[in-house]
């Protein structure tokens, strides 16, 4: 049973199972897949799902979790700064950075949209789902975001089908789009050729798929919204501690009911806080809880807040977490090594993923590659000036080695690419860069000295 078989079948079990049927667009050339795929998900399944709830993220986490939003904010505002250009190569290593007609698919995705927007979407599906799918429109110079959880990652083999993606000659096929949305009546099945697949941080259980760098961090976030959660109550009920009120024996059930509704009444919630208490019948209140200074949340929070940032790649520092607000933190040296740390440790390996990702959907030059622009980039302001510091420094070196008789455009050629093989000599030595052999013209004489004796304009001796 061919590929176009194996796929009728399985449309024709998901109608009977309620499901949407999946199309085949005339414009997709499905002939070449003739690999056999069936479905489940696993590392030995030719289809990898995306496994975490995205729903569930965006909802609970995102739209919840002040600290993991303030990370993603941060780690979205940067990321977003950056600008798309092609990168020279001269024998494999990179040169100077250039543009043409072919990065506007990336400089307007879509109607409205930026280069940033583009950027901003990416960064934001990678980090709830671990994967981020941007799909180019057929027949258009448009692109298309596409849902993370909606997607699905088909890979085969062609000598062993049964092993699907654990074979050693496993490729992906295609990409599974399935809307689920009210109204939506097929699935498709895109190409690798039209869907820029960006994963970040690869899923060790998977050979394609990505993993959220939230997944570690679950405890940590439900542990803060559980602390966060008790401060709420704890206003709620008063600010003020709870307390236990014992009453006497003699106290009937009758009694201790209308007793208990009117302590209820008069001293539950944050409009009763503070008020006097007044007691009778032989009732007596312990507290049973500390307040918060005494539970002391800004530090039990502040270490959940930096292991939060530690799994996002972003300094306590740079986000503003309290943690990172303390000490010699804020002092212009530390502060620039933690923005440091992020542009190089985070932002710069994030930017070279998403261009090679995006690279298939853009029409390359030859011997080039698409890669990032960030010299206009304000975060990165500091870097500029220490790359104005390399740039004098390379100048010394072209300096040097155009007045040690080297042609200049192999000079400058070898320092960009940083292989000196590149130079080659002019033949000249000498500062002056004469030919060997040659001497310079007899200089001029000075004006001011005494004259040669030889001369006959100079003086007469006899007239001394």
């Amino acid at each position: 049973m061919g590929l176009l078989d194996r796929v009728a079948a399985e449309a024709r079990g998901r109608r009977q199972r309620g499901r949407k049927s999946w199309s085949e667009p005339n414009f997709w050339d499905l002939d070449r897949l003739r690999w056999p795929f069936i479905g489940s998900t696993s590392l030995s399944s030719n289809r990898e799902q995306i496994e975490t709830d995205f729903d569930g993220y965006v909802q609970r986490i995102y739209k919840q979790s002040g600290p993991v939003a303030a990370l993603m904010f941060v780690r979205q505002m940067v990321f977003s700064e950056a600008r798309f250009q092609f990168r020279r190569l001269a024998n494999g290593r990179p040169g100077d950075l250039f543009g043409t007609k072919a990065l506007a698919i990336l400089e307007r995705p879509w109607t409205g949209g930026t280069t940033g927007d583009l950027l901003s979407r990416m960064i934001q599906d990678a980090d709830l789902s671990g994967n981020a799918f941007i799909a180019k429109v057929p027949g258009t110079d448009r692109l298309r975001r596409l849902r993370p959880d909606w997607v699905t990652i088909v890979s085969a083999s062609r000598s062993e089908p049964e092993l699907y993606g654990a074979a050693l000659d496993a490729e992906v096929i295609g990409y599974y789009y399935s809307p689920r949305v009210a109204g939506a009546r097929t699935d498709m099945l895109l190409l690798p050729s039209q869907v820029a697949h960006w994963a970040p941080i690869p899923d060790p259980e998977m050979s394609w798929r990505g993993m959220s760098w939230l997944t570690p961090v679950l405890q940590e976030i439900s542990s803060d919204l559980a602390a966060t959660r008790h401060k709420r109550s704890f206003f709620e009920h008063g600010a003020t501690p709870s307390l236990a009120v014992k009453l006497d024996a003699s106290v009937t059930p009758e009694m201790f009911q209308r007793f208990k509704a009117l302590m209820d009444e008069q001293h539950s919630g944050a409009d009763n806080a503070y008020r006097t208490l007044y007691l009778g019948g032989g009732a007596d209140v312990t507290p049973l809880t500390m307040d918060l200074r005494q539970l002391d949340f800004k530090s039990t929070q502040g270490a959940g807040e930096s292991r939060l940032a530690a799994a996002a790649g972003v300094p306590s520092t740079i986000v503003g977490f309290s943690e990172g607000l303390q000490g010699s933190s804020l002092n212009a040296g530390n502060y620039g090594s933690a923005r440091r740390r992020m542009a190089d440790g985070t932002m710069r390996p994030l930017w070279r993923g998403v261009a090679g990702a995006l690279a298939p959907l853009v029409d390359v030059p030859e011997r080039a590659e698409l890669w990032y622009d960030d010299r206009d980039i304000a975060f990165l302001r500091d870097d500029r000036r220490d790359a104005a510091e390399i740039q004098q420094a390379k100048a010394a070196a072209i300096r040097q080695l155009v007045d040690a008789g080297y042609d200049p455009k192999s000079v400058v050629a070898a320092i960009e690419a940083e292989d000196m093989t590149l130079l080659t000599h002019t033949g000249l030595y000498s500062v002056q860069l004469q030919p060997p052999g040659t001497s310079a013209e007899p200089a001029e004489p000075t004006t001011g000295g005494p004259t040669p004796p030889d001369d006959p304009s100079g003086p007469d001796p006899a007239e001394e």
